[in-house]
């Protein structure tokens, strides 16, 4: 009988195989398509997406608006990954009921949903670090929850770069600065605005708003869960 922890591995080694895949001709095309519907959006959205993501950026290389629990030890993947499909269930119907109620408000209370949402993904990460058994109290393990964050809402090509590092984490740590200022939170915050914004667009219009933004916001928070899983599984093998 194959053990989850082979289970896992093989799971593992499918996901890198897609990680690794260059971006399709369509893909490249959908990259150029989706910043044109960049126009489309109302100035107040962009406005509130690049604050709101520079400043939560911020905010999780610096740790201020995040209570930080000790790592959990001695526990098996199993155990762990229980843990996090767990937290995945609540987080998602977080996400659902937040997006609906935004959604259902029309315009001004559907710009409200992006920090939220953001918010909420990140709170997510935290708990999954925590439980995999890293210490979100360094900041290297901070930097590592943004490029999962990439990793899940970024274009292909985009997701090359970040994985090539990711999967050689380790190493790539070695010859970080102590200096958290150095993320590059302008690409983070356009990547993942091409990623969702034309989606984040229907959830403006009334009458579909809240439909879409609980379908869309549960999306997000499945694509999130199965990205961070499949992260985390990479460092605890890497490092086996």
């Amino acid at each position: 009988m194959i053990s989850y922890e082979d289970r896992a591995l093989r799971e593992l080694n499918d996901w890198k195989y897609l990680m690794k895949k260059k971006p399709s001709i369509i893909e490249k095309a959908t990259k150029g398509v989706q910043r044109k519907f960049n126009s489309v959006l109302p100035d107040k959205y962009h406005e509130i997406v690049t604050s709101s993501i520079k400043n939560l950026t911020k905010a999780v290389l610096y740790g201020s608006q995040y209570t930080t629990k000790p790592p959990i030890k001695n526990l098996s993947l199993a155990e762990r990954e229980k843990l996090v499909l767990g937290k995945t269930k609540f987080y998602k119907t977080t996400a659902v009921i937040e997006g609906a109620a935004t959604g259902a408000g029309g315009i001004v209370l559907g710009l409200t949903d992006f920090p939220l949402l953001l918010s909420i993904k990140i709170k997510f990460l935290y708990e999954v670090a925590i439980i995999y058994g890293f210490d979100v109290n360094e900041y290297k393990e901070r930097l590592y929850i943004l490029n999962i964050f990439q990793l899940a809402f970024s274009s292909k090509g985009n997701v090359n770069k970040i994985f090539e590092k990711m999967d050689n984490w380790e190493e790539y740590t070695k010859y970080l600065p102590n200096d958290i200022n150095d993320f590059d939170w302008k690409n983070f915050q356009q990547e993942y605005r091409d990623y969702i914004d034309l989606a984040k667009l229907f959830q403006l219009v009334p009458g579909i708003g809240a439909f879409v933004g609980s379908y869309v916001n549960n999306s997000l928070m499945k694509k999130l869960s199965e990205t961070a899983m499949q992260a985390y599984r990479m460092r605890i093998f890497n490092k086996q």
